[in-house]
C-alpha cells in the first residue's frame, strides 16, 4: 500500500514538472520577472554649490550641460562608528558623469580620503569633487564648480 502511495506521488510530480516545463518551451508567458528599476531621481543644483546624492541619485548643473549621478559604492574599509581603529580607511565611491546634450559621458571613481585616489575629477570643463560620504554610504555630498 505505502508503495501504491510512492509511485502515485511520483507520478504525479511528473506529469507537473511536465506540464510546466511544457508551458514554457512553448512560448506561453510566465510569471513575471523582477521590474526594471526606475529612472533616477533628478535634484537641480547651482554650480559652485554642495549637493548631497542618495544612491542611484543624480543632479543637473544649473546652466551647464552636465549631471552627475551617484552609481554605487565600489570599496569601504571606514572605520564603522562605536569601533577603535589603528586607520581611519575610505570609501570609494563610482559617478556617471553625463553631457546629455552632446550624449557624451564618463564613469568616474572618487575617494573619501588622499591615500589611494583621486577625491575630484573634471568633465565637461567642470570639476567634481567629493565632499563626505554618510556612514551607511547610501549618501554622498558632491561639490560641482
Amino acid at each position: 500500500m505505502d508503495l501504491q502511495r510512492f509511485v502515485a506521488g511520483l507520478f504525479a510530480f511528473a506529469v507537473v514538472t511536465v506540464g510546466a516545463g511544457s508551458s514554457v518551451a512553448s512560448g506561453q508567458p510566465s510569471a513575471p520577472g523582477p521590474a526594471a528599476p526606475p529612472p533616477p531621481s533628478t535634484v537641480s543644483t547651482p554650480a559652485g554649490h554642495d549637493v548631497t546624492l542618495r544612491l542611484g541619485q543624480e543632479a543637473a548643473v544649473q546652466g551647464k550641460d552636465l549631471t552627475v549621478r551617484y552609481v554605487r559604492v565600489v570599496s569601504d574599509s571606514r572605520c564603522r562608528p562605536n569601533m577603535t581603529c589603528v586607520w581611519q580607511g575610505e570609501a570609494t565611491l563610482a559617478f556617471l558623469l553625463k553631457e546629455p546634450g552632446r550624449g557624451e559621458g564618463t564613469t568616474a571613481e572618487l575617494h573619501s580620503g588622499p591615500r589611494t585616489g583621486p577625491q575630484e575629477t573634471t568633465f565637461a570643463a567642470s570639476r567634481v569633487e567629493l565632499v563626505s560620504v554618510s556612514v551607511d554610504g547610501q549618501e554622498a555630498t558632491v561639490r560641482i564648480s
